[in-house]
């Protein structure tokens, strides 16, 4: 008998619905819900309608669903952004929360999927701090957002920032009142206002920050060129 799986949402303007698409939604609600290690294909293709064997047709393996699984959020996020810098100033954030996460369990997720850890989780990691770097650029080019030094570094800390707070959600819950992981568009839109503070409107004094970046820049070359040195060293002790 096959374990019974929570209520499934579907996204109602999804129109891919052959068997591959339902067995995918069915793995990223069932992966979401349990883990992966505690996910049987048995469970999933019940879910979907279909048999095992159909399963294992389409994707291999539950290691080669999981990479399906992985991919297929990963261009729902890619796609969510890519809009949102596509619209620019005219961004109605309300709508962008609602088409993108709403009733879906792409948030529970990745909470899970990054969680539980698998040679998989870097590359979506990967994959999302490269999506983020092209959606980066068009919200700088329209002007929604600023201009950055280093444009690499602020999507991957951008990408880290936000998802390990899905991955402390119950925190989040806890000291801000903000259930993430339910995608509720109520909760959402507290934690966008939150987040778009900080960003917006900083943390640190400008002036400040000038003196302590130009500092921090001067202690990281100095590192950079001590470290061949160490290591010049070491190698000496090592062959005498």
């Amino acid at each position: 008998m096959t374990a019974k799986g929570p209520p499934r949402r579907r996204r109602t303007t999804d129109s891919d619905r052959t068997a591959r698409a339902r067995i995918r939604d069915a793995a990223i609600e069932r992966f979401a819900t349990h883990g992966v290690a505690a996910t049987n294909l048995k469970d999933i293709a019940a879910d979907a309608g279909v048999s095992t064997p159909l399963v294992i047709h389409h994707f291999g393996s539950k290691d080669g669903l999981r990479a399906a699984c992985d991919e297929y959020v990963a261009s729902l996020i890619r796609e969510q952004k890519s809009k949102a810098m596509a619209a620019g100033r005219n961004l109605d954030p309300f709508q962008a929360i609602r088409e993108g996460y709403d009733g879906t369990p792409i948030l529970r997720y990745l909470a899970r999927t990054i969680a539980d850890g698998s040679p998989h989780v870097d590359e979506l990691i990967d994959e999302m701090v490269e999506d983020s770097l092209s959606y980066l650029a068009d919200g700088i080019a329209n002007g929604l957002i600023k201009p950055t030094e280093n444009l690499r570094e602020t999507a991957a800390l951008l990408c880290l920032w936000q998802l390990g707070t899905l991955v402390l959600h119950e925190h989040v819950k806890r000291l801000l009142g903000i259930d993430l992981l339910e995608s509720d568009t109520r909760s959402l839109i507290k934690w966008m206002r939150i987040n778009a503070e900080v960003l917006a409107k900083g943390v640190l004094d400008e002036d400040f920050y000038e003196k302590w970046r130009d500092a921090m820049k001067t202690a990281e070359r100095q590192a950079a060129e001590e470290r061949p040195a160490e290591r010049n060293e070491n190698t000496d002790r090592e062959t005498t």
